[in-house]
């Protein structure tokens, strides 16, 4: 394992005034994104859509790191360029999602496991072959009367650790992200407990497997409220429920934590990583805390292009300004 060559990587990908763009929607995700617009999600479509983002002038100024989908990181612009290529002349990271998806966790009513781990090592060998540095594998906690079971966290936490620990004998960093789904009535406290417990256990297990810290970025959801909360946390409470929860269970070493934006509005995820930076920088916190979003850099450019070649340039340029905007909040100064 070259922990210097994996600590180089995950300072590059959290980098000052830049984040990660999640561009790994599998393939039914991405056609539900299309049909919102009335677009067919055909292997062109798809293509195009990443071209537009990729080709946007001035993306280097705001991401550091695409998360790819297996066939986007295996397809070449229009004029035949690889996306890899594309992304690395650009000093932008590409990385891959590696996880099939979650399931049903046996003998619970209603929560799930993420799956992917069969196979997994030969994968691997073949996406840093095709040029990826960085990998990512998301695991799904869920809130409830009843949930989260410590069967459903102990299990996600475990097959994190494995997967991380695969990727880095590898040479690729990996992205952990243990989401706390925000779906559900339960108050920001609520969200802070869980997520704190879920925390804890992805990170002893992590240790466990020796797992190099320095060589990892976290993607936590931040502390929110229940999307359907009547009495809803303001964005200076996320920051201090956030900003607390993570110096309780984040080691020191770990370079950075990308949150994810899980659900939240457009301009609701930025507002929040504003004031998480504000509020860290106040408090001295010891990592860079970036965004790692799909649709809260995607969905209004998405929009504004439609599947029409025409509406390219707008949709760029509407993109620009949401990475311009996350690129602030992640420093504090939107």
């Amino acid at each position: 394992m070259d922990t210097k060559e994996l600590s180089r990587v995950a300072s590059h990908m959290v980098m000052p005034n830049k984040g990660i763009l999640a561009a790994d929607e599998s393939t039914g995700t991405i056609k539900n994104r299309f049909d919102s617009i009335n677009v067919e999600s055909t292997e062109e479509n798809r293509r195009n859509w990443r071209q537009l983002l990729f080709q946007t002038q001035s993306i280097s100024d705001y991401i550091s790191g695409v998360i790819l989908f297996d066939e986007t990181l295996k397809q070449s612009t229009s004029e035949g360029e690889k996306f890899v290529d594309l992304l690395n002349k650009k000093n932008i990271l590409p990385g891959i999602k590696v996880d099939k998806s979650t399931h049903p966790l046996p003998l619970s009513d209603g929560e799930v496991i993420t799956e992917g781990l069969d196979g997994l090592r030969e994968r691997l060998e073949e996406y840093l072959k095709i040029g990826a540095k960085f990998t990512k594998w998301r695991a799904v906690i869920n809130i409830s009367d009843k949930f989260p079971s410590n069967y459903a966290i102990n299990v996600n936490s475990y097959h994190l650790a494995l997967y991380s620990a695969l990727s880095q004998e590898i040479g690729l960093v990996p992205i952990v992200e243990p989401e706390v789904l925000m779906d559900g009535n339960h108050s920001i406290e609520k969200c802070a407990e869980v997520t704190t417990k879920s925390l804890k256990k992805v990170f002893n297990d992590l240790n466990d497997s020796n797992v190099y810290l320095q060589g990892i970025v976290l993607k936590p959801n931040m502390v929110l409220s229940g999307k359907d909360a009547s009495n809803r946390g303001d964005a200076k409470q996320v920051a201090k429920y956030t900003v607390d929860v993570l110096k309780e269970t984040v080691p020191k070493e770990v370079p950075g934590i990308a949150f994810l934006s899980g659900g939240q509005e457009d301009q609701e995820s930025i507002d929040n990583l504003n004031e998480i930076n504000i509020y860290a920088k106040q408090n001295k916190s010891p990592w860079e805390l970036t965004y790692s979003y799909g649709r809260g850099l995607q969905g209004a450019p998405l929009k504004i292009w439609r599947g029409n070649s025409e509406n390219v340039v707008n949709a760029q340029n509407e993109f620009e300004k949401r990475g311009i905007s996350a690129s602030k909040a992640r420093q504090g100064e939107y």
